[in-house]
């Protein structure tokens, strides 16, 4: 299903501030070398975060879900001068590749990279939250949300990547087991009454959620 029309994706990143080269060298990598390359964030979706970030001026950002690094990135540059960025990897070989990207970049000393399930690494982190990227393997994401949710301050955000699930969660009765546990999140979310949220039909969906 194409969930945006590409000449409104063109001409929306035409008319967005460009991607540093750092982030240009990641798109361009992972475009290109990696199998699963439609995972990237992108220049569109990381400009919107970024400018997210920025508003938000948060202290602690969890991102769950590295990939090769762009998201992270992307998120820290809204960091306050003392904040960190703890992001979470399960994939050893795409946090490394993360890692090279981080050490470069003008963050290295405030994004601090774990390996590992987030749900066993999340509890051991003892911070309170300020802005939540989720952004890993779908049917889990409401064992994330239940996670994290205590651990974000009031008026804090949760980002949640892919609910669209490439217009598969759209279907009453999704087949795939990603596109089932993103239909489930989706519903789990509309239901709670302790959040404000929103969806920007961004890319592939983006949940905008503030903890009341």
């Amino acid at each position: 299903m194409e969930l945006v029309n590409p000449k409104v994706q063109q001409y929306a990143e035409q008319f967005s501030s460009p991607e540093d080269d750092l982030l240009r060298e990641i798109n361009d990598w992972t475009v290109n070398h990696h199998p699963e390359q439609q995972m990237l964030s992108g220049h569109l979706q990381g400009k919107v975060m970024e400018a997210i970030s920025w508003m938000i001026r948060p202290q602690r950002i969890l991102e769950i879900g590295t990939f090769t690094g762009y998201s992270a990135l992307c998120l820290a540059k809204g960091l306050t001068a003392n904040g960190q960025l703890h992001t979470i990897e399960l994939r050893e070989a795409d946090a490394l590749r993360a890692k090279t990207y981080f050490d470069r970049s003008s963050f290295a000393s405030q994004i601090i990279l774990h390996t590992g399930n987030a749900l066993n690494i999340i509890p051991t982190l003892g911070e309170t939250w300020d802005l939540v990227f989720i952004d890993a393997d779908k049917p889990a994401y409401i064992e994330y949300f239940n996670l994290i949710m205590p651990m974000v301050r009031q008026n804090g955000f949760i980002l949640a990547d892919n609910i669209f699930f490439h217009g598969e969660a759209l279907e009453d009765k999704p087949k795939g087991k990603s596109a089932k546990g993103i239909r489930a999140f989706n519903e789990f979310i509309k239901g709670r009454n302790d959040i404000e949220k929103v969806i920007l039909t961004l890319r592939d969906g983006l949940y905008l959620v503030r903890k009341l």
